[in-house]
């Protein structure tokens, strides 16, 4: 010490009395603000800000973790890259075809199907339902003969498909396989062709896209063109076959009118037989038709005369149709029938054949045979006209000679007529009926004979030239989204299990301990002891801030005996305690420096000191205090290395000694440093630190779990130690984050190089 001599007298004067004396007015003194039992704040689970997200935490985990997160990226994108590249590539046939709701109207007959509202989605999703059905998918492949197609039966195993077989056995999903007959091969192949195919009806329009996916670009051009076809022609077939149904009901219809119509007809004829009435078109019989001709033939014979001889006059300067005999024909309205038909079928085919093709002449000869017959029947009407003119110039002349003959057989024939005319009106209706359906099926038939279709392509298939997947683009973009969010994931995953301090904040908040100095760590590759000998590195400052820190921690300024310890090995509590006194020694202090760490002394060997003697041979009485002290290359710091270590050492620390050696010290020092051991697993700290006046707790950054230091610090309050609070040892703000690299050196800046005036040791 100071003065050894001085200290020597007064420990032999005194003796334990002295000591003893001593030991309790400090320990009273510097224990008024302690606390009894371990505070540990709770958090307020009520307060808003408490569950508010804390962004910047979040991005100081991302900013540690960033090598992680950029490996777990990395990593994604290599597989994302190798599996692309291992994958069987698809390519993708597209052909467009145009359903529109109504077909084009070449003759104007009604359909079968009643019509539909065209707004109605209904319909629309009636042929995407056909389109994927699987009749019509077994109706491509019995067309395209795909059961008997290498490419479509056969499917390339991609490299993925060979590892995944030889890690799981079996054969592959995608061989061939044995079946029983042609049906079953049919049907595999129809749920095959399904799963390849993709509809896409396009919106706002009535175009419909259909997609086939294949390994073999040309199969997918194949099969997405004979997709469009085969659907066009079941559509076609489909309407033919309503069609078909429709006329073979008509038929059986007309064939019982038929039966009907001829029983009453023959019925009406044998009872006109049997009766001799002698019916005529508008249902009277032939002798009261004659009466009433010849009473009004009477009063009219002359103006029909005229009539008739005008009428001859205007056939004679007449051509063609224009006369109304000639249209009510039933010769020339078949002749015209049979024209129309051979003009339509004239016209259809014209689209195919040429006219000078033999078909299209010999329909063009028919046409004009028919003309030829149309004029025969048109002069051969001019002549009844004549003959009608001449009999009714004859007729006028027999009138009255007919007159009286008639009377009395027209009063018998309508007694007769009764019943005929009863069987008359079943014969009109039977006719009526069947003239009604035989009219529905000639238009049936022309209905159904006409090969329009509301489906068309618009384009057709061409093929693929580059595969549709894999997208190596898109798969790298999907792995880095991944990679990042798994990063991310893992980086907070890893943060949270970490149980370590790492921010002044968490000592604050778990422990209850005020921060008095943050310790960074030393820069990778450097040696600790040159960075504390430069004056401007971060270290150093940093063990500035913790000396001036230290002048605040008490309600008397800076503590006269201090306790450094830890709550487990290796968390820079030997580096603090030298730093601190050095430090401290620096600006002009009496420093005395003790290595109480009597199971791992450390202290000697970081200042380059002989251990033969030391704490130990103090405690044990084999040495006087001045023969344990050494003197060092810092001015004003000296040292009291551990000594021999001793067999049982909470017993030395336990007795009077330890007392006694801190109270003479602070006689001569201003300040005196014990570098201790862990708290963890021995009584040597909580001993130590019952005879100092303050402890302070070491926490290394990122390293200590803080249950450990939980318990470390209950064992402290329940030896009623005086922890004045902790220091952040090893604190890495780039691993941490921005926003806690303050305090290394900042109340130093304006003293440095210079001895602040601090309160007098001795009071």
């Amino acid at each position: 010490m100071a003065h050894p001599s001085s200290y020597n007298r007064q420990s032999h004067a005194h003796g334990q009395l002295v000591v003893a004396g001593q030991q309790n007015a400090p320990l009273e003194q510097y224990r008024q603000n302690e606390q009894p039992y371990p505070y540990f704040p709770q958090q307020d689970m009520s307060d808003d800000g408490g569950q508010s997200i804390d962004f910047y935490k979040y991005l100081r985990v991302l900013t540690k973790y960033r090598w992680l997160i950029v490996g777990i990226t990395f990593t994604s994108l290599l597989l994302a890259a190798g599996l692309t590249m291992l994958m069987t590539p698809i390519f993708r046939a597209t052909v467009s075809i145009q359903i529109d709701r109504e077909t084009a109207n070449i003759v104007k007959v009604d359909g079968i199907q009643p019509d539909e509202n065209q707004a109605s989605p209904e319909f629309f999703q009636t042929q995407y339902e056909i389109l994927a059905s699987r009749t019509l998918a077994e109706k491509v492949v019995t067309t395209l003969n795909l059961t008997s197609d290498s490419a479509f039966t056969v499917k390339t195993n991609s490299m993925v498909g060979l590892l995944k077989n030889s890690i799981f056995g079996g054969a592959t999903k995608d061989a061939p396989e044995e079946v029983a007959d042609e049906e079953t091969k049919v049907r595999k192949s129809a749920e095959k062709l399904a799963s390849m195919i993709l509809l896409a009806p396009v919106r706002g329009s009535r175009i419909v896209k259909i997609s086939i996916d294949s390994q073999n670009p040309e199969l997918a051009q194949r099969i997405a063109n004979g997709m469009a076809e085969t659907y066009i022609a079941d559509s076609l077939d489909r309407k033919f076959q309503a069609t078909s149904y429709a006329r073979k009901f008509l038929e059986d219809r007309l064939q019982q009118l038929k039966q009907r119509l001829e029983e009453s007809e023959k019925q009406l004829v044998a009872y006109a037989e049997e009766q001799g009435i002698i019916s005529l078109s508008d249902n009277k019989n032939l002798s009261a038709t004659d009466l009433e001709a010849i009473n009004i033939r009477l009063a009219e014979a002359r103006s029909e005369r005229v009539k008739k001889e005008l009428l001859w006059k205007q056939a004679e300067l007449t051509n063609g149709f224009g006369l109304k005999e000639i249209l009510a024909s039933p010769a020339i309205q078949e002749n015209r029938k049979i024209r129309a038909q051979l003009s339509a079928q004239y016209q259809q085919k014209l689209a195919v054949f040429k006219p000078a093709f033999p078909e299209m002449v010999q329909i063009r000869n028919q046409i004009k045979e028919l003309d030829r017959q149309v004029e025969t029947e048109i002069s051969a009407i001019k002549q009844s006209i004549e003959a009608s003119y001449l009999a009714a110039r004859d007729e006028e002349e027999n009138l009255l000679a007919q007159l009286e003959g008639t009377k009395t057989e027209v009063v018998d024939q309508r007694n007769k007529s009764i019943k005929y005319n009863i069987i008359q009106r079943e014969v009109d209706t039977n006719r009526t009926l069947y003239d009604g359906l035989l009219q529905r099926y000639k238009e049936i038939g022309i209905a159904g004979g006409v090969g329009t279709n509301n489906i068309s392509v618009v384009d057709s298939a061409a093929k693929p030239i580059f595969p549709r997947s894999p997208n190596l683009l898109l798969n790298l973009a999907l792995a880095l989204a991944a990679g990042l969010l798994l990063g991310g994931l893992t980086a907070v995953m890893l943060d949270f299990l970490d149980d370590s301090f790492k921010s002044p904040d968490d000592i604050e908040r778990e422990i209850g301990l005020s921060v008095i100095g943050i310790v960074p760590k030393p820069k990778a590759g450097s040696n600790i002891e040159d960075e504390l000998l430069d004056p401007r590195s971060a270290l150093s400052e940093a063990y500035r801030s913790l000396r001036t820190g230290l002048q605040f921690a008490t309600s008397t300024g800076l503590p006269r005996t201090l306790l450094v310890t830890s709550s487990k090995p290796s968390e820079g509590k030997t580096t603090t305690t030298i730093s601190l006194a050095r430090s401290l020694a620096n600006i002009g202090l009496n420093v005395l420096l003790i290595d109480g760490d009597l199971r791992n002394a450390s202290v000697h060997k970081r200042m380059k000191q002989s251990n033969e003697v030391g704490l130990s041979n103090y405690l044990s009485g084999a040495k006087m205090p001045e023969e344990i002290v050494q003197l060092t290359d810092t001015k004003g710091l000296v040292l009291i290395t551990s000594g021999p270590l001793p067999p049982n050492p909470a017993e030395l620390l336990n007795g009077p000694a330890m007392v006694s050696l801190l109270s003479l010290a602070t006689e001569s020092f201003d300040i005196v440093l014990v570098d201790g051991p862990p708290v963890m697993g021995l009584a040597d700290a909580p001993i130590i630190s019952t005879t100092v006046q303050s402890t302070l707790l070491i926490v290394a950054a990122n390293e200590t779990r803080r249950s450990v230091v939980k318990i470390a610090l209950k064992r402290l309050h329940y030896a009623r130690a005086n922890v004045i609070g902790a220091i952040l040892n090893k604190f890495d703000v780039k691993e941490t984050g921005y926003g806690y690299g303050y305090g290394y050196g900042e109340y130093d800046y304006h003293s440095y190089g210079t001895t602040p005036a601090l309160p007098s040791a001795k009071g």
